[in-house]
């Protein structure tokens, strides 16, 4: 308690640990960066890398102290569960096979865990982290980054308005074109390896992203599906594109396509979503414009921190109009609402939050899983196991 009466528990910064994310690792680094933006985690532990010499180097990179510095995540989880001063929450930034033992680790000791997608590599290992996250006093929060995008939650806005009316037809798509060969480095050998990545490639790595897309912003849930996944570079024993056709409840139809394997493609995730009164689309590589279109109506375009707008959004915005504003800020935006969540927390209250959590989780695993048993089965229509 502050001298003036006030609590300082809302602007401490809360104590962060991470597994994974050592020298070279992409991903680790952006978790890092977005958790810095606002100023909301302190970096305080690390379990960087499973080469111990790796993780110390990495750690003293990160000025991080020697003492916190691990060799192994299950050390770290037990270590700083017992210090006064330990993490509250871990970022989880290693490939897929390693998110559920390292995450059950952690929320068994009453550690918030923030995972990097998809959940799991398997959907067995979700369904026990659902289990272990239930048995948990601690939160869960999975970054599906593109969900932190001011226009992506606008236009979650105007469907829970009824400014599309009830929803027919969602199209989202997700292109890269960067395994497009036989490619060898740290990012691919994992996203290709079945043991690691699991058993869904373009599908896991960029199809949930899509998918988690279409539910999230339109707030319906898909029923079945058929898919029709492919392997087009010889050997590859993942899948590097996929076309899916989707039932959603209420009666609404979907198609979605991924791919790694498509020319011209870097990050182009977009989706179109149409209702009885009116349309939407919006693109990730121009991420600060939403089209929105009213049946019968100009397209009227709304601008992020700009024209149409609505005013509970400013909090996710930080540059004025025109400045480009999108990846790293989308993640940053998750970082601070799972920070809110977290203090929250630490106080014994309740608080809503946008976040996805364990339960997007296993609804991204249940996605891979059903276009995996759909397309071995001649793209056989298959429920989704709900």
């Amino acid at each position: 308690m502050a001298t003036d009466g006030t609590d300082n528990n809302h602007v401490r910064p809360v104590r962060l640990g991470m597994v994974g994310g050592g020298k070279d690792a992409f991903i680790g680094a952006v978790h890092r960066i977005a958790a810095r933006i606002d100023g909301h985690f302190d970096l305080v532990a690390g379990a960087l890398s499973s080469t111990p010499q790796k993780a110390l180097e990495s750690g003293h990179a990160l000025g991080l102290k020697e003492d916190r510095i691990y060799g192994s995540f299950a050390d770290m989880a037990k270590r700083e569960a017992w210090l006064k001063d330990g993490i509250e929450a871990v970022a989880i930034v290693t490939p897929n096979h390693m998110h559920y033992p390292v995450a059950k680790e952690f929320l068994k000791r009453g550690i918030h865990v923030i995972c990097d997608k998809p959940l799991t590599s398997t959907l067995g290992d979700a369904k026990k982290l659902v289990k272990a996250a239930e048995s948990s006093d601690a939160l869960f929060f999975l970054t599906h980054n593109y969900t932190g995008y001011p226009m992506v939650r606008q236009a979650r806005e105007l469907v829970a308005n009824g400014d599309l009316g009830k929803i027919r037809v969602v199209q989202v798509e997700y292109a890269q074109d960067w395994l497009s060969v036989d490619v060898h480095n740290k990012q691919a050998d994992w996203r290709t390896d079945p043991a690691r990545t699991g058993i869904g490639g373009s599908t896991g790595d960029i199809g949930t992203h899509a998918f988690n897309l279409a539910s999230f912003i339109t707030g319906l849930t898909a029923e079945s599906l058929a898919a029709d996944l492919q392997s087009f570079v010889p050997g590859r024993k993942v899948d590097d594109n996929a076309h899916v056709m989707l039932r959603f409840d209420g009666g609404a139809r979907g198609m979605l396509w991924c791919s790694q394997v498509a020319p011209g493609n870097e990050n182009n995730l977009k989706i179109r979503v149409y209702g009885e009164k009116g349309g939407l689309e919006w693109h990730q590589e121009d991420p600060n414009y939403l089209r929105f279109t009213p049946f019968g109506e100009p397209q009227r375009l709304i601008t992020r921190g700009g024209a149409g707008m609505s005013a509970a959004l400013a909090s996710t915005t930080r540059v004025p109009p025109g400045h480009p504003e999108g990846y790293l800020e989308g993640f940053a935006n998750l970082y601070t609402e799972a920070a809110d969540a977290i203090r929250a927390h630490r106080n014994s209250k309740s608080t809503t939050s946008l976040v996805p959590g364990i339960e997007d989780g296993l609804a991204g695993e249940q996605f891979i899983d059903a276009c995996v048993r759909s397309s071995a089965r001649n793209s056989a229509w298959v429920k989704l196991d709900h």
